[in-house]
């Protein structure tokens, strides 16, 4: 049962680096300003 929750929690952990990585892994100043011929 030991076993099993520590796999959940190492799953759980894994899960979490991926999410975080990827929201904070972006361009450093953020989003290029959007191109005027694509608001129209």
């Amino acid at each position: 049962m030991l076993l099993i929750l520590l796999e959940a929690l190492l799953a759980l952990l894994v899960l979490v680096g991926i999410v975080w990585w990827t929201m904070f892994s972006g361009r450093k100043g953020g989003e290029p300003p959007p191109d005027e011929d694509q608001e129209r």
